[in-house]
């Protein structure tokens, strides 16, 4: 959503607020001072051991106030976070027009991934203006009804905020040796894995599956593997029991945006149940290892820059293993083109929102 927001404060038409809720404090703040984002109403309402009705209830009744007070003639939700969707919920309830960024996402299995297709199905039932990444994401929300005049296919603003990012690294040579040196530990002569794990689905026997697969593959002598482990217990507990102290294994704290780019511009392939690294790694021309059975994201695997190996541990290892071994699969996959956008997302999305005020005012 940075990029947007950004997109938005430059124009003077736009009287703009920003309202987080601070369900991930520490991953939130690193990422509004990367961005230079000032929030004008946090909701606060992480909190130890919070459910899905928590974070449901919490977020309808914080914003129930909150849009009471500031009238806003738009709401914009983003993706498929319970947060998104309860704040939708909000809006409708008091038909405040609301837009939505990553429209359209499906997989097709309501339970996979939970409860994010839910959270998407919902969004788009109630959204007014539906801003679809892809083709094949506008295609889904015509199949499920939703009027034509609704969507407009824009790109995806993570790649807006990843290509600024990447821009801001290269021309900033302080920058560069400051991140460097953060990494130092990396051996310039192994080729890097990256891991990324957090989804539900994966909790118990998924995450104990993909701990095998990364011993499995930290067993050769020319990779070496960076973990940055979710704060979430269901993680951290497997991973650390079956990973800490193993050679060629480094598992970190979850890593601030700017230098999680700079390691995804660094490494050889990503393992990842992410689905914005599913979008942003194919831009930087790294193979993707999508740890999920499904994907709301099935271009990227279309395209050829991702592959779906689920949490098999033996089938992990294979994939891995052909990537590394064989030098024409590996360019193959980094070289396929990304059909994720252009990094003029949020632009078309302002250009859309400024039509319509013009077009609605008397």
């Amino acid at each position: 959503m940075a990029p947007l927001i950004k997109a938005l404060e430059r124009h003077e038409a736009v009287d703009l607020k920003v309202c987080v809720t601070g369900q991930h404090r520490d991953m939130l703040d690193q990422v509004l001072d990367v961005f230079k984002i000032e929030p004008d109403i946090d909701l606060d309402i992480m909190r130890a051991g919070q459910s899905l009705f928590d974070v449901t209830t919490d977020v309808l009744r914080g914003l129930e106030s909150v849009l009471a007070e500031q009238k806003p003639d738009w709401v914009l939700v983003h993706g498929d976070t319970t947060t998104a969707m309860a704040a939708c919920m909000a809006a409708f309830y008091v038909q405040i027009p609301v837009g939505h960024v990553e429209a359209g996402l499906r997989t097709g299995d309501l339970y996979h991934p939970w409860p994010e297709e839910m959270n998407r199905k919902v969004i788009d039932a109630m959204a007014n203006q539906l801003y679809a990444p892809t083709k094949s994401a506008s295609e889904a929300l015509l199949r499920e009804g939703c009027d034509p005049q609704k969507i407009i296919i824009t790109g995806n603003t993570v790649i807006d905020a990843l290509l600024t990012i990447v821009d801001r690294i290269k021309n900033e040579p302080a920058l560069q040796a400051s991140l460097a040196r953060q990494f130092e530990f990396l051996d310039p002569d192994k080729r890097l894995l990256l891991i990324t794990g957090h989804r539900r689905e994966s909790f118990g026997e998924g995450f104990e599956q993909l701990c095998e697969a990364l011993l499995g593959l930290s067993q050769r002598e020319d990779v070496e593997i960076v973990y940055p482990v979710h704060l979430n217990q269901n993680v951290r507990e497997p991973v650390n029991r079956l990973l800490a102290g193993k050679n060629n294994i480094h598992l970190i704290e979850p890593e601030e945006y700017l230098p999680f780019v700079y390691l995804m511009d660094r490494c050889h392939i990503v393992i990842t149940d992410s689905g914005g690294v599913q979008e942003e790694a194919p831009s930087l021309g790294k193979p993707v290892l999508v740890t999920r059975n499904v994907t709301e994201r099935p271009e990227a695997v279309e395209a050829g820059t991702a592959v779906l190996v689920g949490t098999n541990s033996a089938r992990i290892i294979e994939t891995a293993t052909r990537l590394l071994d064989n030098t024409e699969d590996y360019q193959r996959m980094s070289r396929a083109h990304n059909p994720y956008g252009d990094g003029k997302a949020s632009n078309r999305i302002v250009e859309k929102l400024l039509d319509e005020k013009s077009t609605s005012e008397p």
